[in-house]
C-alpha cells in the first residue's frame, strides 16, 4: 500500500431477510436435523418462529421449493423433500447454455464420463435394465426410417444406459450434459439419416456388452459411438466450436 493512501472498503450490503429464512431451514436440512418427510410447519407457524412478516417467510419458502428441498402439502403444511436429479440437472444445463459451451466441450466431457458409466452399468445392471434396453433397441429398429423418433429413442437409450449404473452421483453428473447432447443428436440425424444404421449397431453392441458383462467390448463401442456422434456433427456442416445454444435455438436440432 502506498503510504498516506487510505485503504478503501466496499460498503456492507445487508442480505434480504427471506434469504436468511431459507438459509436457516436449508442448514437444518443439510445437517440432517430435518430429514425427508419431516414437517416444517405452516407459513403462519414460521412467521412466529422467525419473528418476521408473512411475505418474508413466503419468499424464503419459495426459494426452497424451487430448489426442491421443500414441498407444500394439500393441508398447506410444509415438509422436507428430496430434490429430483432431473430438476437440478435442467438448471445446470441452462447455466451451461448461458456459458456458451461448445460441441467440442460436450464431446470431450462425454468421452471422459462414458467409459466410467459403461463400467458401472456392466457391474450393476439388472435383468430389468436389460429388458428396458432390449425394448428400446427393438423400437429403434422398428422406427429406423423416422429420424425424429430415432432421436427420441436415442435419448431414451442413453438414459436407460446411465440408469443401469444405479449410481445417483453419476446420474447427476451426466444428466446436464445429456440434456444438451439430445438436440445435437437430433440435428445430426435430421441432416444425415444414413447414419441411423450405425447408431443402431452401436446400441446393439452396447446392450450385448452389458448382457455378457464384457468390459472391453463396452468401452470399445462407447468410444466408437461417441466418435460417430462427433463425425456426424461435422458432416452436418457444424463447427465443433459452435455454441450449443445456437443448435438448440435454431429449431433444426429439435426432435
Amino acid at each position: 500500500m502506498i503510504q498516506g493512501v487510505a485503504t478503501r472498503f466496499e460498503r456492507i450490503k445487508a442480505r434480504p431477510a427471506y434469504e436468511l429464512v431459507a438459509e436457516e431451514i436449508e442448514g437444518k436440512i443439510l445437517a440432517g436435523i430435518l430429514r425427508p418427510g419431516d414437517p416444517i410447519g405452516t407459513e403462519s407457524e414460521l412467521v412466529k418462529q422467525f419473528g418476521v412478516n408473512r411475505s418474508t417467510v413466503r419468499e424464503g419458502i419459495r426459494l426452497l421449493e424451487q430448489s426442491g428441498l421443500v414441498a407444500r402439502e394439500s393441508s398447506r403444511r410444509l415438509s422436507v423433500a428430496v430434490p429430483h436429479y432431473h430438476g437440478l440437472a435442467t438448471r445446470m444445463s441452462r447455466a451451461l447454455v448461458l456459458q456458451q459451451v461448445t460441441f467440442r466441450e460436450l464431446f470431450h466431457t462425454s468421452r471422459a464420463l462414458g467409459p466410467g458409466s459403461i463400467d458401472q452399468a456392466i457391474d450393476n445392471r439388472t435383468d430389468e435394465d436389460l429388458e428396458a434396453l432390449d425394448a428400446n433397441l427393438a423400437r429403434t429398429r422398428e422406427m429406423r426410417h423416422d429420424a425424429r423418433a430415432v432421436a427420441e429413442l436415442d435419448a431414451e437409450f442413453h438414459r436407460l444406459l446411465d440408469g443401469a449404473t444405479h449410481n445417483r452421483v453419476l446420474l447427476l453428473a451426466k444428466e446436464p450434459v445429456n440434456i444438451l447432447v439430445r438436440p445435437t443428436t437430433a440435428h445430426i440425424i435430421a441432416n444425415n439419416p444414413s447414419g441411423i444404421p450405425r447408431l443402431i449397431e452401436a446400441h446393439g453392441h452396447l446392450v450385448d456388452a452389458l448382457r455378457t458383462r464384457d468390459r472391453e467390448k463396452g468401452r470399445l463401442w462407447i468410444d466408437r459411438h461417441l466418435r460417430d456422434w462427433k463425425a456426424g456433427f461435422e458432416i452436418s456442416g457444424r463447427d465443433l466450436d459452435s455454441a450449443v445454444e445456437a443448435i438448440i435455438g435454431d429449431g433444426r436440432g429439435e426432435a
